[in-house]
């Protein structure tokens, strides 16, 4: 019985931590010891999914699969002999033997050397390449950064003689940096549907793993992607998470940020076709081996959206529901200086009013100027931290003039 209070007390265990793996052999080798190998095979199956090369594994499951005799409770107090502790456990083949002579001759489960299906020649590969569905014309207003996206990437792609003739290169890359909220993605993939390239995300949870080196092969494989699906936009998300000052960063952690240096730089120039682009919230984190010329070369600055795409993204966020008389021109003039999300969270607030006004009256009523009225004075711009902390850098950590843009927007919008 204390054997099996024991199983009781491991499979308690074994559902708070299932993916122990220790744990598992363990619940394993004790269900085998009394009796129960059908039940261990389970197990040793799940230990087997995450090391598929175990040998302590496949020795557990060869012992689970073989006939065991049921364990007989003893009825005499008197201990065992040492004669039976040295009798074999059972009759037949002798599994536990037969792995011992094998040891580390067990050859590898495919011929590639791969240990799963996922490992594969004919893996899927395990980031999506995107083919977007929007371009630049999908974008209001911000004339002043798509004039810089048309510069860096679209002109030269539209012009192969004048770019032969000038030894202009489509290798390149660019940072886009602002508040929070005020569409980095989305213009990183309208510019994707221009240049009519594939279109890769790649953030920091792509990228870092636990164990050593494999954080910098995930890096490697993207890039490689992206070099098989050229032309090919790769947008490095957060990019401040990723490739932060090496300064502040562990062994692990730059080694990664190396990495990623290598890969924008390219091998015998294999980035032809492939566009960088990189967004970020705090350029100033991002370390400046990253920002030298050929990598990320060129910043743009994308601040909260112009009256023009204020009212464009109203638009675009009323449109699928049931509005009335609601005049977005006036809107987009009482909100300067709210984001893209913030002016989403605002419709947001509105639907909300009408949709609990209507449920609390019993009669349907469609969203009306009140409504967004009220959620404007509800919904307070979120960008105010941000310029906090980019007045500062303007002011005081602008000289090599990378941050020239960002005061002349201050300057014109009286921030600074």
């Amino acid at each position: 019985m204390a054997g099996q209070d024991l199983i009781t007390s491991l499979l308690r265990a074994v559902e708070a931590a299932p993916d122990d793996v220790e744990l598992r052999l363990h619940v394993a080798e004790v269900m085998v010891d009394n009796g129960r190998g059908d039940e261990a095979v389970t197990h040793v199956a799940a230990v087997l999914q995450h090391e598929p090369t175990s040998q302590r594994a496949r020795a557990l499951m060869a012992r689970a699969v073989s006939p065991q005799p049921a364990p007989t409770p003893s009825t005499s107090s008197t201990p065992p002999s040492s004669a039976d502790d040295d009798a074999p456990a059972a009759t037949g083949f002798d599994w536990g033997r037969a792995e011992d002579e094998l040891g580390d001759a067990v050859p590898p489960m495919f011929v590639d050397g791969s240990t799963s299906a996922d490992d594969g020649p004919d893996a899927a590969p395990a980031h999506d390449v995107e083919v977007p569905d929007v371009n630049l014309d999908d974008v209001g207003g911000l004339v002043h950064v798509k004039q810089r996206l048309d510069a860096a990437f679209l002109a030269p792609l539209r012009n192969p003689e004048l770019r032969k003739l000038y030894g202009k290169s489509l290798k390149g890359g660019l940072l886009l940096y602002g508040p929070p909220g005020c569409g980095k993605t989305f213009l990183a993939r309208a510019l994707a549907g221009d240049l009519g390239a594939r279109f890769v995300v790649v953030s920091l949870t792509d990228v870092l793993d636990m164990y050593i080196g494999q954080s910098e092969k995930n890096l490697h494989g993207i890039f490689e992607l992206a070099r098989r699906s050229a032309p090919c936009v790769v947008f490095l998300d957060e990019v401040d998470a990723l490739g932060q000052k090496r300064s502040h960063l562990n062994n692990s952690a730059r080694s990664a940020v190396n990495q990623l240096l290598a890969e924008l730089d390219g091998v015998a120039d294999d980035n032809e076709g492939v566009f960088v682009l990189a967004a970020t919230n705090t350029p100033w984190d991002v370390d400046v081996a990253l920002r030298r010329p050929g990598r990320l070369d060129r910043t743009v600055l994308v601040p909260p959206p112009d009256r023009d795409a204020r009212e464009a993204i109203l638009r675009l966020h009323l449109q699928d529901r049931p509005v009335a008389n609601i005049d977005v021109g006036a809107l987009s003039g009482k909100t300067d200086g709210y984001s893209g999300a913030d002016l989403a969270h605002v419709c947001e607030t509105a639907a909300e009013r009408a949709l609990i006004d209507s449920a609390q009256s019993g009669t349907v009523r469609m969203i009306e100027m009140r409504d967004l009225e009220a959620a404007v004075a509800e919904v307070r711009p979120s960008t105010g931290p941000w310029f906090d902390t980019a007045r500062n850098v303007a002011l005081f950590a602008n000289d090599s003039g990378q941050y020239d843009e960002l005061a002349k927007y201050l300057k014109d919008h009286r921030l600074l």
